[in-house]
């Protein structure tokens, strides 16, 4: 089976650099991330070898994992803006 994959880094190529420096920067940041890739890792393992597991076990991992990518968005935003307002200063 086709596997795509959603590692923040591709979900959100034009954050890289948030991404990274959240990950060094923001204790909360880094625990979201955590479980967002070991979740990501989860969901793309059960898919990738076809592993018998209820419909509604996957889509509550996936929901899930929306809810913590949604959260993490959410945080690059707000560093992003704290950043453009620094450099408008």
């Amino acid at each position: 089976m086709q596997v795509e994959h959603h590692d923040l880094h591709h979900e959100f190529p034009d954050m890289n650099d948030a991404i990274d420096a959240l990950k060094a920067r923001n204790a909360h940041f880094a625990m979201l991330y955590h479980s967002y890739n070991r979740l990501t890792g989860k969901v793309e393992e059960l898919e990738e070898h076809d592993m018998p597991v209820a419909d509604f076990t996957i889509e509550d991992m996936k929901k899930q994992r929306v809810r913590l990518k949604d959260e993490l968005y959410h945080l690059l935003l707000a560093f992003r803006a704290g950043q453009e307002s620094v450099r408008a200063s």
